[in-house]
């Protein structure tokens, strides 16, 4: 599973000690330190002027991905073409999380770090 981050809820979890970015990797406090990959990444908010001729709207690219589109990003806003896109920057982390009754308590890492990001992020 495919989890957004937006930097200001990392920035959040760093100030209560709850997780960090380290060397390209998400730490999370919880369970010793487990670390997933994170690469920086924003979410397309909606389309502020011009046409989404690249359906962006909703969707997130990482910087790479960006980069291939030709795209140029400045803070919040991302710049294609003669479109201009209102962004949130943060990171895309990669967990694997198998369903499990919601009665049952997370048994891995990564259980416990897709249920702690849906449950700040929800």
């Amino acid at each position: 599973m495919k989890l957004f981050l937006p930097q200001t809820q990392l920035e959040e979890w760093a100030l209560g000690d709850k997780a960090d970015l380290k060397d390209g990797k998400l730490v999370v406090m919880a369970e010793g330190g487990a670390s997933f990959p994170a690469v920086p990444a924003v979410h397309f908010v909606q389309l502020v002027t011009g046409e989404d001729t690249h359906k962006l709207v909703a969707k997130v690219k990482t910087e790479a991905q960006l980069q291939s589109l030709g795209a140029e990003q400045m803070a919040d806003s991302v710049i294609l073409g003669e479109s201009a896109y209102e962004v949130v920057p943060g990171y895309l982390t990669e967990v694997a999380a198998a369903p499990r009754p919601a009665d049952k308590k997370p048994s891995s890492e990564t259980d416990l770090l897709a249920a702690f990001i849906l449950n700040k992020m929800g």
